[in-house]
Parts: C-alpha cells; sequence; structure tokens
C-alpha cells in the first residue's frame, strides 16, 4: 500500500507540472489613448505621424485618437474632460497637448493645474510647440520667443541637409524631416534637462520648456515593447 502512495503522488506530480506548463489561451488588452491637441494642424499632424509611423502589431494593441480643437489653454481641459467623460469605454491615458503662447500666465496655468487635478496629462510648451523641432538639433537655455523658433530651424535645418531650408507652420513633413536629420533622443534629453531646471508651479515663467518629450517617450515605449523603433 506504501509504494501504491508513493506512485499516485508521482503521477499526480507529473500531471500538476505538465498542467501547469500547458499554454494558456490570453487576450491582449486593448489601450485607449486620447492626444486632444489646442492647434488644429501642426501638433495633430505631428503625432499622426507618429501614430501612422508605428507598424501594424502596434495599431493592433494601441488605438490613438488624435484631436485638434483649435481651443484656447483653459476651454481645451474642459474640452478633454468632456470628451474623456462621455466616452463609452474608459481611455487608459489621457494627454491634452497645448502652448503657452500668446495665452495669458493665469489660463496657461489653471489649465495644467485643473488638467493634472483631473488625471490629465499635458504636454505644454513655453512658447510653442517649435520648441520641441529646435531640441532635434541644439540646446537652449535662453527665454526665447515663439518669433525665433523659424530662424532657428531655418539655420539649423539648412545646414545638416546642406540645402536651404525655410520652415513653414502646419508644415506636415516636419516628423520625418526630424526624423531623418533631427536627433529624437538628443530632443529628449535635451527636453528633460530644461524641464528639470524648473522647480516651481509658475508655469508660464519656464521658457523655455516642454513637456511634450513625456508624451513622446511614453509613444516611443509602446513601440519598444513591440520590438520596433520610432
Amino acid at each position: 500500500m506504501a509504494r501504491k502512495a508513493k506512485v499516485d503522488n508521482f503521477l499526480l506530480k507529473r500531471l500538476a507540472r505538465e498542467e501547469k506548463s500547458r499554454p494558456v489561451a490570453t487576450r491582449n488588452k486593448r489601450k485607449y489613448f486620447l492626444i486632444v491637441c489646442e492647434g488644429k494642424k501642426t501638433e495633430p499632424q505631428y503625432f499622426e505621424a507618429i501614430k501612422n509611423d508605428l507598424p501594424p502589431n502596434v495599431l493592433s494593441v494601441y488605438n490613438f485618437e488624435i484631436d485638434g480643437t483649435g481651443k484656447n489653454t483653459t476651454s481645451l481641459i474642459d474640452h478633454v474632460i468632456k470628451r474623456r467623460d462621455l466616452s463609452s469605454f474608459p481611455y487608459d491615458e489621457v494627454w491634452a497637448v497645448f502652448d503657452r503662447d500668446s495665452f495669458n500666465a493665469d489660463q496657461f496655468n489653471d489649465a495644467i493645474r485643473k488638467a493634472e487635478a483631473n488625471n490629465i496629462k499635458t504636454a505644454w510648451s513655453n512658447e510653442a510647440f517649435e520648441l520641441w523641432y529646435v531640441l532635434h538639433f541644439i540646446f537652449n537655455d535662453s527665454a526665447i520667443s515663439r518669433t525665433q523658433y523659424k530662424p532657428i530651424l531655418d539655420r539649423e535645418i539648412s545646414r545638416v541637409t546642406g540645402q536651404n531650408f525655410s520652415y513653414k507652420k502646419n508644415d506636415p513633413g516636419m516628423y520625418n524631416l526630424l526624423k531623418k536629420f533631427g536627433d529624437h533622443h538628443l530632443a529628449i534629453r535635451y527636453a528633460t534637462k530644461l524641464h528639470k531646471s524648473w522647480n516651481d508651479k509658475k508655469f508660464d515663467t519656464h521658457n523655455p520648456c516642454t513637456t511634450v518629450y513625456m508624451l513622446v517617450k511614453k509613444l516611443c515605449a509602446l513601440s519598444t515593447e513591440m520590438h520596433c523603433k520610432v
């Protein structure tokens, strides 16, 4: 009887091992990202280009919805909250993309604080989104206005391409141009350095600064998970 018990125990353990090693059918959890931009063209075109640059297997797992609203910073956050709350399914991450631009300090600061209070991530730029483009080529920690981005981009892109370049607002080809001639990882490093150089909540005074790098890093992390490069 004792020998039979040992045999039974042996069979039970072997069956348990086989059951444990048997593949179990699992379903990937689809993740939904909502990216709402203040601008109607420049920012949405940039993020749509990133989205379209991801291979099919990424798009089958991650869903990106980009909306360009053309609203100011305060009403943008209200729009994002409403869009999220009225959605038929919960978004895993919600991002608002906007600039300091010509909006007053209170509007800009209130928008960031309201977003944080409502679990909305912000990719903001002071003064404008083009600062993110500039950081693909050079580091600048001196305050500059949005009118100064164009001559910098003209100079740097002409330098690296060897051809005369004139930046045009809302150029749909900027993502591919930056991808080919700029340094994406350098931009992230420079933007991170700028962001960390400010340690107060007076966001309107953080010039130059952009948190676009945080959203871009998130998108890059998704592509890395799927074994591809953005």
